[in-house]
């Protein structure tokens, strides 16, 4: 008996290590070009979530969400809407236990608070306004001391967008219970923004400061973590932006390039021909199928010539030499990012370099496909999209199954061959882990 007692004591605390475990708070900085952060996009690769939140609120990681952390389970109190549903305004009314500075804290269904008021309010009943949210259901929380009661809000839309909470009195005159206004109807700095979060799961933030974007990913295994951004200029001849992401000793750009224009202005001729393509022996780009719609996604395609120039790539970086992508590939195979113990060896690494998205399913569990090594869904932040190819013949026809694209990547290298004709480069297939060169 003594040790099924035993037993079960420790089976609970190893939960509830577990569920703790589960919990974190990460803050975000910046270094390099820019030392702030405006905003920060959280993916979550393992489940294919995503919020967007401020650069200055913090990012609190449960295993469990519902908008509502309670703080005391035994106040009873609740909160009451009218109407609900709402359309561009609700009246809120709820009842304080205890006189005290009160927040009030508003959020979406992704757990995000969208709007906050602090009141040093009276004990009893109290009677805000709730207007301009947006259509979808959302969760307010009401926070006094040690006390703190929840409710919930359905919106079909309002003509506004201005998000406010104003206060309504106490429900016989206006404003007598409000003792000192501490917050208008924003945000504060250092809101929490939660995100329904499991242990091991993969995490990609995309940091924005000004004309800077900086990517990074990690497994979250600490509370009170602070990630610092460092954020690098990478801003092509059309003056577009583009994430850069740190892998190793190493910087690289984390979405494909897409400029017409060389880093000193002058415009890349976009040839559109086959035939013309085939030929060619002067720079030229092109965007997949011919359809500008693939710009966005995908990047364009570039002829040797244009990476010849030493021109196409933002001013301050190159197009990689073929033994800076054996480096790369080095580092993942050596720390960890590899696919495969046997097959492929070093270059066993696509897996961890491929973005999550607009890749074909595979059936043989290879770049993107979920079921093998899903730890390594882009682990490294690099992102790669399947651009696919043009090629130089016969008759300058595109690549890819069909006609269509989604199933290969290609990048080139700077490293020459055959007489300056051609270049090495390195790419990856969607049922492949590896990436070939």
């Amino acid at each position: 008996m003594k040790l099924k007692l035993c037993s079960f004591f420790s089976l609970l605390f190893i939960s509830m290590v577990w569920l703790r475990a589960q919990d974190y708070q990460i803050s975000f900085a910046g270094s390099g070009a820019a030392t702030t952060v405006a905003t920060v996009k959280v993916e979550n690769l393992t489940q294919g979530t995503e919020i967007t939140m401020n650069g200055s609120d913090v990012l609190h990681l449960k295993a469990t969400i519902t908008g509502i952390e309670t703080v005391n389970s035994d106040v009873t109190s609740n909160i009451v809407f009218y109407p609900n549903p709402m359309n561009d305004f609700t009246k809120m009314k709820f009842v304080l236990p205890v006189s005290g500075e009160t927040v009030i804290s508003l959020y979406d269904i992704s757990g995000r608070e969208i709007v906050r008021k602090q009141d040093l309010l009276t004990i009893g009943q109290h009677i805000y306004e709730i207007h301009g949210i947006g259509e979808g259901i959302y969760f307010a929380r009401i926070v006094s001391g040690r006390y703190s009661f929840n409710g919930r809000l359905i919106s079909d839309g309002s003509h506004s967008n201005n998000t406010k909470i104003e206060y309504a009195g106490s429900g016989e005159t206006k404003n007598p219970t409000v003792l000192k206004a501490r917050e208008s109807d924003s945000k504060g700095p250092n809101a929490e923004v939660f995100m329904q979060y499991n242990t091991g799961d993969r995490l990609k933030y995309t940091a924005i400061s000004e004309n800077y974007r900086s990517v990074f990913t990690d497994i979250p295994a600490a509370n009170s973590n602070t990630i610092v951004f460092n954020f690098t200029a990478c801003s092509d001849g059309n003056s577009f932006n583009y994430p850069t992401v740190q892998i190793g000793t190493q910087t690289w750009m984390a979405e494909n390039l897409k400029t017409t224009k060389y880093n000193d202005g002058t415009d890349i001729p976009n040839v559109t021909v086959g035939t013309v393509w085939e030929s060619l022996t002067t720079p030229a780009y092109c965007w997949f199928n011919n359809d500008a719609a693939n710009k966005d996604i995908y990047g364009a395609l570039y002829n040797w010539h244009t990476v010849a120039t030493g021109k196409l790539c933002p001013a301050g970086w190159h197009v990689p030499m073929d033994n800076e992508w054996a480096t790369l590939a080095y580092f993942l195979y050596t720390n960890g990012y590899k696919c495969d113990g046997t097959y492929g060896g070093t270059y066993a690494i696509a897996k961890s370099l491929a973005a999550t998205t607009n890749w074909k399913a595979s059936n043989v569990t290879g770049t993107v496909g979920n079921t093998d090594f899903p730890d390594k869904r882009n682990a490294t932040g690099f992102t790669a999209l399947p651009g696919s190819n043009r090629y130089s013949d016969p008759g300058g026809e595109f690549g890819g199954v069909d006609g269509t694209i989604g199933d290969y990547a290609n990048w080139w290298s700077a490293t020459e061959v055959t007489n300056t004709i051609k270049a090495k480069g390195r790419w990856m297939h969607y049922e492949d882990r590896v990436i070939l060169h």
